[in-house]
């Protein structure tokens, strides 16, 4: 079976990491300086580590990127697929400053990875998956012209996520992000997950267990613990239900300015994206085309069958050419 590799980039921000890749937090002591590191999992099965199409697929708030290994392997057999451990995440460091958990941050570091994907062989055509948090910093990067791309993005999915975001999705996530519990086994720590994660919709016991295993990192006294800074929580939750609907003007603007051809799905039980701003990206912009999943909320994971078969006809139609 197909696995990706693990890779770095050098990312500019508020300072480097107050936790470097798999150390115990406990033992560990904030440093400053100018960069931090990204990792991210790069999958090809084209036989060609040059491909010229890249596909970038980015995870939800407190996920990371082998959440897309169904998605990826799929698409790894006709473009190059890289999944990014959103810092704070996964493999990648930690931040020093809390506060540089935003969305600024972490368009900032999706830049500096394409960049350095450029560098090592040219994109021709990008397209961009993102799920949740990752559809907003998708939004960011394919809704500002001016940003030095290697290619624009020439189409989008967005997972389940848009401008608008419903303060009551907020108010439910709030209640478990951050607070780290330790687990005696990675079963144990999967059947936690669930309890907090059924919107996801059906998962097989099997297929949950595979999407829990990079969620979790092994503890120096045993055990283990989610795989994430729980300071991830410090910025998401200053954030004011006013603050919040303020940020939606900005939101609409950044999606207005998106010219990707634009796929949006939506859990038809989302408490997150609503079925009328879901309606309102159909209208505006892009004019996404909706499709919706039977029995999910927030969000799809895209192991199902149909929902990864929805991802890759979207982005290989026409041959996974630069054509629209």
């Amino acid at each position: 079976m197909i696995e990706p590799t693990l890779n770095y980039v050098l990312c500019p921000g508020p300072g480097a990491a107050a936790v470097p890749a798999g150390q115990d937090p406990a033992a560990a002591r904030p440093v400053t300086g100018p960069q931090h590191r990204m990792a991210y999992w790069e999958w090809n099965a084209t036989g060609n580590p040059a491909h010229p199409h890249v596909i970038v697929c980015v995870h939800g708030l407190s996920r990371q990127g082998r959440d897309f290994d169904v998605l990826a392997r799929e698409l790894s057999q006709h473009a190059r697929v890289v999944c990014p451990d959103v810092v704070g995440r996964g493999q990648s460091d930690w931040l020093a400053d809390p506060m540089g958990y935003q969305i600024p941050q972490y368009g900032a570091d999706m830049v500096a990875l394409l960049a350095q994907l450029h560098q090592q062989a040219p994109i021709a055509t990008l397209d961009w998956v993102g799920t949740s948090m990752g559809g907003l910093i998708g939004m960011g990067i394919a809704g500002q012209p001016e940003l030095p791309l290697p290619a624009p993005v020439r189409r989008l999915v967005l997972n389940d996520v848009g401008p608008v975001i419903q303060w009551q999705a907020l108010q439910r996530i709030g209640q478990y992000l951050g607070f780290l519990a330790k687990f005696e086994s990675l079963q144990q720590a999967a059947d936690a997950m669930w309890a907090i994660s059924t919107s996801f919709g059906p998962h097989t016991p099997a297929q949950w267990l595979e999407l829990s295993r990079a969620m979790v990192r092994n503890l120096p006294e045993g055990g283990v613990t989610l795989h994430y800074d729980p300071a991830i929580a410090v910025p998401f939750r200053s954030v004011t239900q006013e603050a919040a609907a303020a940020g939606e003007a900005f939101l609409w603007q950044l999606y207005d300015q998106i010219t990707a051809r634009t796929l949006l799905l939506r859990g038809a039980q989302s408490d997150l994206l609503s079925h009328e701003t879901a309606q309102a990206m159909g209208q505006r912009g892009p004019r996404a085309q909706l499709v919706e999943f039977a029995g999910v909320g927030h969000a799809p994971t895209l192991v199902a069958a149909d929902q990864v078969a929805v991802v890759r006809d979207f982005l290989l139609a026409n041959g996974g050419t630069a054509t629209a």
